[in-house]
């Protein structure tokens, strides 16, 4: 807990030995059962989220006698009943709706069980109905849920340092999902929590081992139903192949990761002063909230000619489409779909629930398509280093973004790897400048709410010491 003496670090022999012991045999099957069951879990969550999209955007539109599509007007209801199931589990269920996404992503760790059904409403009623606003903070929650459920389950008495590393594993299992990746998911939990040192090992083979597992166990699971995570995994993307970059395209670079940097900054904070504004008057605030967001991808939808889909919901499903019809978006196009969806995702940040990854990244890939109309800034590189900027500056996970954009563009080939990783500094840098502690004057919002971007959730566990065991 927070204020508690940090435990003292073991030296690379006594982890060794722990290795070695039966016990860590013993907590390996644990990870591997609780994989199993997380990632069902995982599994479920995300398709009903995706069914719960289907009905309420396609199938109900269609069975009202609306065969052309659902009207231009469809998503205000939709989301004005959204604000209100969230408000409701924020106000009347224990956990408030789980992590405010305002306030980057949440590492995990053991969280009070208590908090789940709060966390998976507010996470259902947001994603599904189209709220700006993505997926892997309630998958967080989920995994280590589900990983102590199964151990109180089986009524088996665990230490505290154990009963995290198997939170830590399900909280593996589950955000592997959603990035496809086992690997893309270690990177990111690593470096939120900041596990390190001799402790890592410890941490991280129990959470491969769940992840993987849990992984082949959906492949299997999604041959035997029909249903496949391809429907809301983020994918690879399909990119012209880019060699070498030029020193030209170092400077472009860093101006562009400047630039996504510092608006990406400035959304965050307006997150922050949206739920100044929402958290005492939720059951008001989050269903005009709603008709904001869908009135901002109605304006967006006629000032561009595109579908009001490209403002609603959290990105991932519309960033392969986006990156591979980049020559039908003209710059204004893609400048009202950046401003409109900005604030979609602002306004959204502040109040309804889940994390705040992919807008960050579809936007980060917009801005990108912008910057390849620049003299010789290819659309791969751009769209890179695009990505990577958004993630460093909104997660400030400088190691994930680089991860994350790498993989996701890894079809094109290496030769933007370079200039991710310099985007993806000079972001963290700027970003790191823009979050700053306030000086005598202070920041008002930020201060008069009592919180700062990274202070933990009410109702949820203080961040453990450096060097716990947690994820």
């Amino acid at each position: 807990m927070a204020g508690a003496a940090a435990a003292p670090e073991p030296t690379p022999e006594q982890v060794a030995s722990t290795m070695r012991s039966r016990q860590y045999g013993v907590l390996l099957v644990v990870a591997a059962v609780v994989g199993v069951i997380v990632s069902l879990g995982a599994w479920g969550f995300l398709e009903l989220i995706y069914q719960i999209q289907r009905e309420l955007y396609t199938h109900l539109p269609h069975a009202l006698g609306y065969h052309n599509g659902p009207p231009l007007w469809w998503s205000l209801p939709v989301l004005a009943v959204s604000g209100v199931i969230v408000a409701l589990a924020i106000t009347r269920l224990p956990g408030e709706g789980g992590h405010l996404p305002a306030r980057g992503l949440a590492p995990g760790g053991a969280p009070d069980l208590r908090v789940l059904p709060g966390v998976v409403l507010a996470g259902l009623a947001s994603i599904g109905m189209g709220a700006v606003i993505g997926p892997e903070a309630p998958l967080i929650a989920i995994g280590s849920g589900l990983a102590l459920l199964t151990i109180r389950l089986a009524r088996r008495e665990m230490p505290q340092p154990v009963l995290m590393v198997v939170a830590a594993a399900g909280s593996f299992a589950a955000l592997s999902f959603i990035f496809a990746s086992p690997l893309i998911a270690a990177v990111i939990l690593i470096e939120a929590a900041g596990i390190g040192g001799p402790r890592l090992p410890l941490v991280v083979l129990p959470g491969l081992l769940a992840a993987g597992i849990g992984t082949l166990v959906s492949l299997g699971m999604g041959s035997f139903t029909g249903l496949s995570t391809s429907a809301y995994a983020l994918g690879r993307l399909q990119l012209p192949a880019f060699s070498h970059p030029n020193i030209g395209q170092f400077g472009w670079t860093i101006a562009l990761a400047v630039a996504v940097a510092v608006v990406a900054r400035l959304v965050m904070r307006g997150g922050l002063l949206t739920h100044r504004f929402a958290a005492p008057r939720a059951l008001l605030a989050l269903p005009a909230i709603g008709l904001v967001i869908s009135g901002l991808a109605i304006a967006f939808s006629q000032a561009a000619d595109k579908n009001v889909n490209e403002v609603l919901f959290s990105g991932q499903d519309s960033l392969p489409g986006l990156v591979a019809q980049a020559g039908t978006w003209s710059l204004s196009a893609l400048a009202l779909l950046i401003v409109f969806k900005g604030v979609a995702y602002m306004v959204s940040l502040g109040s309804f629930r889940g994390g705040p990854t992919f807008p960050a990244l579809f936007l980060g890939a917009a801005a990108g398509l912008m910057a390849s109309h620049l003299p010789d800034f290819p659309l791969t590189p751009a769209v890179a280093v695009g990505m990577g900027a958004a993630i460093a500056a909104v997660l400030k996970l400088p190691l994930s973004a680089v991860v994350l954009s790498t993989m996701l563009t890894v079809k094109a080939g290496v030769g933007d790897e370079p200039l991710i990783i310099v985007g993806v500094v000079v972001a963290y840098l700027v970003a790191l400048l823009m979050s700053a502690p306030p000086s005598a004057g202070g920041d008002a919002a930020e201060r008069s709410t009592g919180t700062a971007e990274d202070a933990p959730e009410m109702g949820a566990p203080a961040p453990e010491p450096a060097g716990e065991p947690v994820a």
